[in-house]
């Protein structure tokens, strides 16, 4: 399985614009993003057909990036640098997940032997924000900020069942489902059901979609308004973990441990 997504970034064009809009500020962070996994170091020529800027406009910002410490370069490649960590740890430490959140997830692993997370929405995929792992021989090389397909990953069910009938409309619009396995519901019209049945049970299961041998559910945490802002997960492998006790022994620690959540992050 494939840690993170290969997603490119999104044309610049895609954003909406108005008289506020800073076509700039779009197109130095559509630079950062064309960084990635297996995009780790690029060159000019790299970094301008992955965001579809000039070589003259991509090498202005690269190298204003790089006069900011954003990016390292050795006057061929660029990379990206610690300091866009700090975006990052900003957004976690904001909402104060990382304290209220790390303790439920490491008690859900240790109870059960398994691996728990908890992850939010970001386009094509879901973005992992906190994570306590088994301890096992296999590793799944999964950690914070791993990317996955939303719609093959029981926590992006779950996520987009969260979603407004036409936010989902356009969700599915601008990203077709693929397959990563011969599990992977690939049929939009499916897979709309499946994403209704998550929303009805308020829970997603998922077998082999995203890793053939490897089970995962996944319940929504809510806001004080009743919104779905984060999923929260168990995974574990086939073997160890029939249908039935997913539903029976997983699915009540899951929910008691989404609403302890809930309750301790003051603010989303």
């Amino acid at each position: 399985m494939a840690p993170n997504s290969t997603a490119m970034p999104q044309a610049a064009a895609t954003a909406p614009r108005d008289g506020e809009f800073v076509v700039a500020v779009e197109r130095g962070l559509v630079v950062l993003e064309s960084f990635g996994p297996g995009r780790e170091r690029l060159t000019l020529s790299q970094v301008a057909a992955l965001t579809g800027l000039s070589r003259g406009t991509a090498r202005r910002f690269l190298l204003t990036l790089t006069r900011l410490d954003y990016l390292g370069t050795d006057n061929k490649l660029f990379w990206l640098k610690p300091k866009v960590l700090r975006f990052g740890n900003s957004y976690l430490a904001g909402f104060g997940r990382a304290e209220a959140v790390r303790p439920v997830v490491q008690a859900i692993s240790h109870q059960l032997n398994e691996s728990c997370s908890m992850a939010v929405l970001d386009g094509a995929d879901v973005v992992y924000v906190a994570r306590a792992e088994a301890r096992r021989v296999y590793s799944s090389r999964i950690d914070i900020g791993t990317r996955l397909p939303a719609h093959a990953s029981s926590l992006g069910r779950v996520l987009l069942a969260g979603l407004s009938e036409a936010a989902l409309d356009l969700w599915l619009a601008r990203h077709p489902p693929v397959a990563w396995t011969e599990r992977t519901i690939t049929d939009p019209a499916l897979l709309r059901e499946k994403i209704a049945e998550a929303r009805r049970l308020r829970y997603a299961i998922l077998d082999g979609e995203l890793e053939i041998g490897v089970r995962s559910i996944a319940v929504p945490v809510l806001d004080p308004m009743g919104r779905t802002v984060a999923a929260l997960n168990i995974g574990s492998a086939a073997g160890r973990a029939p249908l039935g006790q997913l539903r029976r022994v997983y699915l009540p620690i899951l929910r008691k441990a989404a609403q302890d959540i809930a309750q301790a992050v003051t603010s989303w």
